[in-house]
């Protein structure tokens, strides 16, 4: 049967700024561990900590631009564009442009703050 998400949960997001996430799907709002779809609204300035995740994320920004870190160095993601990144490899997200950014990030298995690995 078809499973209808009417409203997805707010869940708080880490790093500087007001982060606004919404689960769609996922460990909250669907009780889904195989894999987490949520909107983000990051404004301008926000950042993260770096992060080793047990998870593959894929990034869609609809809106603004994403700035992606990783070991190899800087990536910049417009809107229009995707990026995937792979579990257990290092990345730090943030918008630090103007318009900040608007993005849908699915991740599988599911995003769970112990899977995330934050830098200390």
């Amino acid at each position: 049967m078809p499973k209808i998400i009417s409203t997805p949960t707010q869940i708080e997001a880490a790093g500087t700024g007001n982060k606004i996430i919404q689960e769609f799907f996922g460990k909250v709002t669907s009780a889904d561990s195989n894999i987490s779809i949520a909107k983000m609204q990051s404004p301008e300035g926000w950042s993260e900590p770096g992060q080793t995740p047990e998870f593959d994320e894929y990034t869609l920004v609809l809106k603004g631009c994403m700035h992606v870190e990783t070991k190899n160095g800087l990536k910049i993601i417009k809107a229009g564009q995707a990026i995937h990144t792979f579990a257990g490899e290092w990345i730090r997200y943030s918008t630090p442009e103007k318009e900040g950014a608007e993005y849908i990030a699915i991740c599988l298995p599911a995003f769970t703050p112990d899977t995330v690995h934050r830098d200390k």
